[in-house]
């Protein structure tokens, strides 16, 4: 065995070692991918975007490959709208009862007719605003009350415009309220009771007016025939016999009692006269008929005769 210093050429054999190169050091920093990644997931608003964000946009995008099909849109309406009729048509939400109250009998059938609904009727069917709207369009109807109340009954409350007088104007005779508002054409409607006659332009802007002349001229009751609006200022009581009664602009119902006063002492109104004038506050004036005031003047003639016969004797 040759020793372990020498060579095959005889030269000593020097033991060597292999010469590891020093490792590099580990850095322990992050990089910089890596520390932008781990700052951006400590963001709230980046975590809340990730576990909610990403699940709804994934359910947007489903929904929107599923409704892409025209039919299972179609399908999809369809079944909607039958469980809305489903629900519509129970029981409990149909109306099966109408009532009508505080409309005489011609008015309810106009509320009938204007309603038109084909009973029964599911409540959700209903627009009860515009029913109501539809009622008020009525002139006989000063407002309208609708409720549904249980055990499917329709309660309609009617607010009636009351007839207070027959308006005489070019195209014929109207029934108005006491405001002046027309109601229904004379002879369409039932009238309880008579009702005074006015006429004359703008007359149903001055009811309130000619009905406290109404309440004045009771005394004479059926004689009076009508009361007239003359120029838009002022009224006319016309009786039946034809004589009138010029009432003045302002302060007419003070007038006509005046006239009523004068009446009872002297009945002024059953002598034959046309016109009593007291558009003049200061005094009265009577105006005779033709044939009354040739009476008046055969009589003065004569009273002028028997003075000259008297003076001459």
């Amino acid at each position: 065995m040759r020793p372990l210093t020498a060579s095959r050429e005889g030269r000593p054999l020097i033991a060597r070692r292999s010469v590891t190169p020093p490792a590099a050091r580990h850095d322990p920093a992050p990089s910089r991918l890596s520390y932008r990644v781990t700052r951006l997931w400590l963001t709230p608003i980046f975590r809340k975007a990730l576990h909610i964000g990403i699940p709804l946009f994934a359910l947007l995008a489903a929904v929107t490959w599923y409704l892409s099909d025209e039919a299972r849109i179609t399908g999809l309406y369809d079944a909607a709208y039958e469980i809305r009729r489903e629900v519509e048509n129970r029981p409990e939400f149909r109306v099966n009862v109408l009532g009508i109250d505080g409309a005489s009998g011609d008015v309810t059938e106009e509320v009938r007719a204007a309603l038109a609904i084909d009973l029964p009727i599911s409540s959700f069917d209903l627009d009860l605003e515009e029913l109501r709207f539809r009622l008020e369009a009525l002139p006989a109807v000063r407002t309208a009350d609708l409720r549904i109340q249980s055990g499917g009954y329709l309660a309609v409350r009617i607010d009636e415009r009351v007839p207070a007088a027959l308006w005489l104007t070019h195209e014929g005779l109207s029934i108005v309220d006491d405001e002046g508002i027309f109601v229904a054409g004379f002879g369409t409607r039932e009238l309880a009771d008579p009702l005074p006659l006015i006429g004359g332009e703008g007359a149903n802007l001055f009811v309130p007016e000619a009905l406290r002349l109404v309440d004045a001229s009771a005394p004479l009751g059926a004689r009076v025939h009508g009361f007239v609006r003359m120029g838009e200022r002022r009224w006319d009581v016309v009786l039946t016999n034809g004589t009138r009664i010029l009432l003045p602009e302002v302060g007419a119902r003070a007038a006509l009692d005046r006239v009523l006063a004068l009446n009872d002492v002297g009945e002024i109104l059953a002598r034959d006269v046309t016109a009593v004038d007291l558009r003049n506050p200061g005094r009265v004036t009577v105006r005779l008929s033709e044939e009354a005031m040739g009476e008046l003047r055969r009589m003065r003639a004569l009273a002028a005769q028997q003075s000259d016969g008297d003076r001459r004797g």
